[in-house]
């Protein structure tokens, strides 16, 4: 009769009664809830079972708190030796009576959370707890659903605080004796092996020295009776409970019942559900126990899961709602990719790499419609921009550019298809198509990662075999005094500059406020030539009557050297790590012989620039930025070919100069037979800068704007020459 009285009053009529007394009498009186019940269909909160787990806990608690850190007191004991725990999962198993689940879920969750004292390593917690932890998920949108969460992710949450405990909760020995043949009933001896690793107070040794048996969960069926409470089992009995045993088949894929449960509740429609348990699992991942990180990968569901599937995903791209989802998902996989422990991480970077990139990604990016071409580029920009795990960004750069690192020969270009393809598409009959992919490979050359820049470009540069090796002769002594390498060609004898006056250079004079100063040797040690020649060669590239930037304020070359000091320093911050060297590689030691090839990335980049006059605008902006960005990287071969205009090269090599050099050649040829060239040049220039309206079509228009973009382009690669020089030469 006493069991229904409120607890307070409980309380009021017996203040005095010692802790341990009061928690015994809170839990005989939900036992005996069940003996004596007849109606099993009430809800839970019809009874006084709630008010009587948390008064359950609120003694713990101050048991707690009124003893030394660490000792277990009398309340505690009896909880572990009479395996509350172990009844309590039972009941809540049954729902029984209804809503027991939920309030079994609350139970566990305050107890981990609130008791400070190590729990899980005892036995009588852990075992419970993970068959607990089966439950959840089982069923997606139920009632307790926020309740297995809160559950679930308070055990990562102390898994974290101590990942030694994780091993508790891998049941791979179980299976690993099932795959050999072993029948899955475990004997009686085996369990009472188990049991006595206890204590008396039930705690459990550490789990390298459990030799494998904590793992070995029992299966519901041969389950060891209950504890013995007055008559608990026979009334639990009469309510049906044991008619819901679990499965006593290990099921596959249930090694690691935590991950599994967690990854069902990814699943919930519920999104506040779904974010708590990817966090859940972000905690997991990153827990550096190596069995945990096995069992996670090779055991769990999670690296399939992670990866979305074709039939879903990859045909739903069109909708805005699907590609919003994609791009949550795959960002919530590079971030547990990125917090993993190192193998899980690799493993699971593995399995997007072969189940996502090329199981979906790569039919896409290697079809024939340029619709899809397009959609799967834009995807793939998409992606490269937003990966930050290292492990997963070296995946993916394999998955893209193929691991070759040695010479690339035109004969072998194809030899990773889709790097070919993807090259091919810079170059592609689509200007939309050309550009998304121009795109794509400007923002993978601002990754981390060295890979992508060596196997695009360096691969090719390292026997420095786009230069005709010239031993300095006596005779040419008189040249090198003068500020000439020789066998240069310079600008102002050239055939195509015969009309450039040395007024419209800059002077030794101009750049003394802002260049290093010249040294009376021209060819250094080092190789480089001295930069004011570099920027006036750069500059003087356009002639005067192509050029319309110094018609508009705010156009001029010294916005051009704000952005290149900034993002030169952006790169070499990127480059730190790779250990370049600081100087070229000795010409006596480079291979000369070989044939030079620029590689498929130059290549089709120096042929659309040698198209500049008779290509989109938009396409010229994106083919000089990606080359713009090349000619940023610190490495001495880069910057020699790229943007020493006085390189010897060798007999059929080009170099990005000698590109210019052809354009400007053509222009010049060309401008003879545009009338009015230079009013229109300006007026164009002043359209693309909004400070004209739009009017009447103007012909000639893609040459015009061409124009503007080379010599703006000049202008960039001039800058970008002076800050390197001057950052070099700075100690």
């Amino acid at each position: 009769v006493i069991s229904h009285f409120s607890p307070s009053l409980i309380q009021h009529l017996a203040p005095s009664l010692p802790l341990q007394e009061d928690f015994v009498y809170h839990w005989k009186a939900i036992t005996h809830y069940y003996i004596e019940t007849s109606d099993d269909k009430a809800p839970v909160t019809d009874t006084n079972i709630p008010s009587h787990l948390e008064q359950m806990l609120d003694i713990l608690v101050q048991e707690e708190n009124e003893r030394e850190s660490g000792e277990t007191g009398p309340c505690m004991e009896y909880l572990l030796h009479h395996k509350i725990l172990e009844t309590l999962y039972t009941l809540g198993k049954a729902d029984c009576p209804p809503g027991m689940k939920q309030q079994v879920l609350v139970f566990y969750t305050k107890l981990l959370g609130r008791i400070r004292q190590p729990l899980l390593p005892h036995i009588n917690v852990h075992r419970p707890v993970q068959k607990l932890i089966r439950l959840c998920g089982e069923v997606l949108a139920t009632p307790t659903e926020n309740e297995e969460i809160q559950f679930l992710c308070i055990v990562c949450a102390k898994l974290k605080q101590d990942p030694y405990l994780v091993n508790f909760f891998l049941e791979n020995k179980l299976k690993s004796l099932a795959s050999k043949g072993v029948p899955n009933v475990i004997s009686e001896d085996t369990l009472k092996g188990q049991d006595s690793l206890s204590t008396d107070t039930g705690q459990s040794r550490q789990p390298e020295e459990l030799s494998g048996a904590a793992g070995m969960e029992q299966t519901e069926s041969e389950e060891e009776p209950s504890p013995q409470m007055d008559d608990l089992s026979t009334s639990l009995d009469n309510l049906s409970v044991s008619s819901l045993p679990e499965a006593s088949v290990v099921r596959p894929n249930q090694d690691y019942n935590l991950v599994n449960s967690l990854l069902n509740l990814t699943r919930s429609p519920d999104g506040r559900i779904a974010v708590k348990a990817c966090e859940g699992l972000m905690l997991l991942v990153s827990l550096p126990e190596p069995a945990a990180a096995k069992c996670l990968t090779q055991s769990t569901c999670l690296s399939p899961l992670l990866v979305f599937s074709h039939k879903e995903d990859a045909s739903a791209f069109p909708g805005k709602r699907a590609l919003i989802s994609f791009l949550s998902w795959f960002d919530y996989c590079d971030q547990l990719i990125k917090e993993a422990q190192k193998t899980a991480a690799v493993a699971l970077a593995k399995a997007v790499h072969e189940r996502f990139f090329i199981g979906v990604m790569e039919p896409q990016l290697m079809q024939t419609s340029e619709m899809g071409i397009l959609t799967s580029t834009a995807l793939l920009h998409r992606i490269v921009r937003q990966v930050t795990s290292d492990v997963l960004l070296q995946e993916m750069v394999f998955f893209i550019l193929g691991e070759q690192r040695e010479p690339e020969t035109l004969a072998e270009i194809s030899r990773h298809p889709l790097r070919h393809r993807l090259i091919e598409h810079c170059d592609h009959i689509s200007d939309e198509i050309s550009i998304m992919t121009l795109r794509m490979f400007e923002h993978l050359l601002q990754k981390p990662n060295e890979h992508i820049l060596y196997n695009l470009v360096l691969r090719n540069l390292e026997e420095r075999n786009y230069t005709e090796y010239k031993p300095l002769c006596p005779e040419d002594k008189d040249v090198v005094e003068n500020g000439l390498i020789a066998g240069a060609v310079d600008l102002e004898e050239d055939p195509l500059f015969t009309d450039i006056s040395p007024e419209n250079t800059l002077s030794n004079q101009e750049w003394l406020s802002s260049s290093p100063p010249a040294t009376p040797d021209h060819p250094k040690n080092d190789g480089k030539t001295e930069v004011h020649k570099i920027v006036n060669s750069f500059l003087c590239l356009v002639p005067d009557e192509a050029k319309s930037s110094y018609h508009v304020e705010g156009t001029g070359y010294d916005t051009y050297l704000r952005d290149a000091h900034r993002q030169f320093r952006d790169y070499c911050a990127i480059c730190l790590r790779w250990e370049w060297p600081g100087s070229p590689k000795a010409l006596e030691k480079c291979n000369l012989e070989a044939a030079f090839f620029e590689g498929h990335f130059l290549k089709v980049l120096f042929d659309r620039m040698g198209r500049i006059l008779d290509q989109p605008y938009d396409v010229n902006l994106q083919v000089t930025s990606v080359l713009s960005r090349l000619s940023l990287f610190p490495h001495p071969h880069i910057h020699e070919y790229l943007l020493d205009p006085y390189v010897n090269l060798a007999s059929g090599c080009r170099s990005l100069f000698s590109v210019i050099v052809r354009v400007v050649g053509d222009l010049m040829l060309r401008i003879q037979r545009i009338q009015d060239f230079t009013p229109k040049l300006l007026l164009v220039r002043k359209r693309l800068l909004g400070l004209e309206p739009e009017g009447p079509i103007i012909d000639h228009i893609t040459l015009l704007e061409g124009v503007i973009v080379l010599e703006e382009f000049c202008k960039e690669l001039a800058a970008i020459a002076f800050v390197k020089y001057h950052a070099s030469s700075t100690p």
